[in-house]
């Protein structure tokens, strides 16, 4: 089975889940890309069932979330799909820390 749609969901200060909605298509595939507010991580599982019900094949999540949201996002949608994390190398962590805490 080819990969026709999938789903990425990342965090931002300020987004909002029900409307920071965006969607990319090629002829093969299609990526609905999702913001959800940094300080409401809990909205991720809403969000990812509906994915599923919409018919994703995987969700890949931002490295914001971590393992611990990966494996509660897994449960919550009772593993109907892969979900994954993109994450940063040592090298860039000092960097995104910095970005993530400055004013």
């Amino acid at each position: 089975m080819a990969l026709r749609y999938w789903a990425f969901i990342y965090l931002s200060p300020g987004f909002n889940h029900e409307k920071d909605i965006d969607e990319m298509k090629s002829d093969q595939t299609r990526v609905k890309i999702i913001g959800i507010d940094m300080n409401h991580k809990e909205h991720v599982i809403e969000v990812a069932k509906k994915l599923v019900e919409e018919g994703v094949q995987c969700i890949e999540l931002c490295g914001g979330f971590g393992p611990v949201w990966i494996s509660q996002v897994m449960e919550a949608i009772n593993h109907a799909v892969p979900v994954g994390g993109v994450f940063y190398g040592p090298e860039a962590r000092r960097p995104m820390l910095d970005i993530l805490n400055s004013p």
